[in-house]
């Protein structure tokens, strides 16, 4: 147990995994907790958050959960609430919750974009707009949004909706962070590149594409650094703009992705 984040509240939304293993929300929460945050661990599949609770819990760090569709106003309330009656502050949202999906301007159903805007924007929108009144109350507070490679570069393949929506998390990290900036509150963005996380792995395994682990094998090569990255590598990014060690940093981005962005091949 670290105490970089010692006596500090953190909200994580997306803090389930959504398959077996560790996702980038479920590895963060247990490294805030593991540096001494009070966690709410947030998700739409309650029993994947209290899976989270379980190991935090274990190690001796202290947890709650609730359920919670965060597309929703009501639920996004409801959620500042229930922290604020538990712990009685909000000092971190850790947004991680989103979906992904490919297609390009023809392909993509109205649906599927209204979709994913609002699983993967709208929900940081309605986050942010129920707990910055007590982060300004308190005169501090840290949000970290995730965005993705996308926002940055195109994928081999078209993916409209994803990548709009997520260069958009850029956009409203910027705008929150710059109003909020004189009222002690930073907000950031992490930019993930390939990440080996269950997400992919049952996203993938819902296609006809082929073998898992020759897919996990194409990813790894396509990385300058010959692997991709993992939810601890999210999760200890966000750390680092959660803590004090980034209380001047504010407004920007920061790019977890093995040096992907900075090449021409791979894709």
């Amino acid at each position: 147990m670290g105490e970089r984040l010692k006596g500090k509240v953190a909200i994580i939304t997306g803090a389930g995994s959504i398959g077996p293993g560790v996702g980038n929300g479920k590895a963060t929460a247990i490294v805030f907790a593991r540096e001494g945050a009070k966690v709410m661990a947030v998700d739409l599949n309650l029993e994947a958050a209290e899976e989270t609770r379980r190991l935090i819990e274990e190690e001796g760090g202290e947890c709650f959960t609730f359920k919670a569709d965060v597309a929703k106003a009501s639920d996004c309330e409801k959620m500042v609430q229930a922290c604020l009656e538990k712990f009685g502050r909000i000092d971190i949202l850790h947004n991680n919750v989103g979906m992904g999906g490919y297609g390009g301007p023809v392909e993509t159903s109205e649906e599927i974009w209204d979709r994913t805007m609002t699983i993967n924007l709208k929900s940081m929108f309605l986050t942010c707009k129920y707990v910055l009144p007590h982060m300004e109350r308190q005169g501090s507070g840290v949000i970290i949004n995730i965005s993705s490679i996308n926002a940055l570069r195109a994928q081999p393949y078209p993916a409209l909706a994803y990548s709009v929506s997520k260069a958009g998390v850029i956009a409203l990290t910027r705008e929150v962070a710059l109003e909020y900036a004189a009222k002690g509150i930073r907000c950031n963005a992490i930019i993930l590149g390939l990440m080996r996380t269950p997400r992919i792995a049952v996203y993938y395994a819902g296609t006809a594409a082929g073998d898992l682990e020759e897919m996990w094998r194409r990813r790894d090569a396509m990385s300058p650094t010959g692997k991709q990255g993992d939810a601890w590598d999210t999760a200890y990014a966000a750390l680092f703009l959660a803590s004090e060690e980034a209380k001047y940093i504010t407004g920007t981005t920061l790019t977890i992705d093995g040096g992907l962005s900075g090449t021409v091949r791979g894709w």
